[in-house]
């Protein structure tokens, strides 16, 4: 079964690493040139922008022009989808958490205890 284009659903554009680093640099609020992200990522501008070109179509990210300059910005509602999915997962998440925190706060618990009790050696005395 052949996959779906990249720009059909933000599901498969953000499948790609590139474009998640992407979303990543764009996080923070500020809107970037393509030019910055061809420095932080070192990666030719034409791969950049192909990669803001799919997160654009798909509306994870937004441009605007300063002067020559063409922005880019986050839309990070676009991304909601993502999050609504992922957390019907969360449940699972959390229940490990639980499970780990149990058994560490059991060895915890146990180490102090052994530590609390006397060693062999100090219970017969001197010899």
């Amino acid at each position: 079964m052949p996959r779906a284009a990249t720009t059909t659903d933000v599901f498969n554009a953000i499948a790609e690493p590139r474009r998640r680093e992407i979303i990543d640099a764009l996080a923070g609020g500020r809107a970037h040139s393509v030019g910055e992200l061809v420095k932080r990522f070192r990666v030719p501008q034409p791969a950049v922008s192909k990669h803001l070109r799919v997160l654009r179509k798909v509306g994870i990210v937004s441009v605007g022009r300063h002067g020559r300059h063409r922005l880019y910005r986050l839309n990070a509602e676009e991304l909601k989808p993502v999050h609504d999915w992922v957390k019907t997962y969360e449940r699972f998440w959390t229940h490990q958490l639980a499970r780990i925190k149990e058994r560490a706060e059991r060895k915890a618990a146990e180490r102090s205890a052994d530590k609390s009790r006397p060693d062999k050696d100090q219970e017969e005395g001197p010899c």
